[in-house]
């Protein structure tokens, strides 16, 4: 590719696994640097947590958000010190958009960790274990879906909160709204309408009250401009203001991702070539799926980082 313009992704929850950059760590020293820096600012040892799990604790929301962003700042840093990439753009996906903007340079590691573990807790809180749920539903369309969850409903919440690519979107609400919805899909032709592996229902009007503690936690926090544009997941747009940025994430926790419109935004922002910067390849996977005129790496194994270098060099 000839003039290439480089976007930087960043994945949210459902990205982590037991024993994620465990072989990236033995040849990177900024990856178990980076988790020390994380683990010494909440008094907890989250490598050890990510190497040995056990799943259960790894997919606490709690535990999820904080060892997510944490893994990605490290593939970001040990990318950094193989290769001189300048990305364009940045954007992440949910939880991934506050790992942008410490990218960006618009807040700090430390304060990001400490609030994307307080944004979960405030996340768990506001609908208890086992009240909220959170499912995947493949091959339908997006009005359908919609009409779907407005009949599931039942003066109950579920609606459409992740347009991730075309026909795959996630639903999210009270457990028995939710349940339905997955029912009413299946009847409706869905090719796949499944419960993911998530304690709390993000993006929906539930997550009101954890919102509005989330703002009151940021409007302590300091944040700069960024020096990237960072592509915000609730409008699809870059804000330089700090007063903006901070109202875009605390309507992020309550509002959908509109995951879909930020990768053709960015194509059409003359992005050419994006790179998932994290554990795991979700992010590539949907990106394959919204434009197959971009170029796609990962970088959340050996392989992956290395193959991505290679083309960066």
């Amino acid at each position: 590719m000839s003039t290439r313009k480089i976007a930087i992704v960043f994945p949210g929850q459902g990205s982590q696994t037991v024993g994620m950059l465990s072989d990236l760590s033995a040849s990177h020293r900024q990856i178990k640097a980076t988790f020390d820096e994380a683990s010494a600012a909440l008094g907890r040892d989250l490598w050890a947590l990510a190497q040995d799990g056990p799943a259960e604790e790894l997919n606490k929301t709690q535990n999820t958000q904080p060892l997510v962003l944490t893994a990605s700042i490290a593939v970001w840093r040990s990318l950094e010190s193989k290769v001189d990439v300048e990305p364009a753009f940045l954007a992440g996906h949910s939880l991934g958009e506050y790992t942008a903007l410490v990218c960006a340079g618009s807040l700090s590691f430390v304060d990001a960790v400490r609030l994307v573990e307080q944004r979960a807790t405030f996340m768990q809180q506001a609908v208890p274990e086992g009240e909220g749920a959170i499912a995947a539903v493949l091959g339908l369309n997006v009005d359908d879906l919609i009409a779907i969850c407005s009949e599931a409903a039942q003066d109950e919440v579920v609606s459409a909160v992740n347009f991730n690519a075309p026909g795959q979107v996630v639903i999210s609400g009270n457990v028995a709204a939710v349940g339905r919805a997955i029912e009413l899909a299946k009847q409706k032709g869905a090719k796949r309408a499944l419960p993911l592996p998530m304690s709390v229902p993000a993006h929906c009007s539930l997550m009101h009250p954890a919102a509005k503690r989330l703002s009151n936690v940021m409007s302590k926090i300091d944040f700069n401009s960024p020096n990237t544009p960072v592509i915000h997941n609730t409008d699809v747009a870059e804000h330089t203001d700090v007063v903006e940025i901070k109202k875009a994430l605390v309507q992020q926790l309550y509002t959908p991702v509109r995951w879909l419109e930020t990768v053709e935004a960015l194509g059409g922002l003359g992005a050419n070539t994006l790179i998932e910067c994290g554990p795991g390849k979700v992010l590539t996977g949907l990106n394959k799926r919204i434009d197959k005129s971009l170029e796609l790496y990962s970088s959340g194994d050996e392989r992956a980082f290395n193959k991505t270098i290679e083309a960066l060099s």
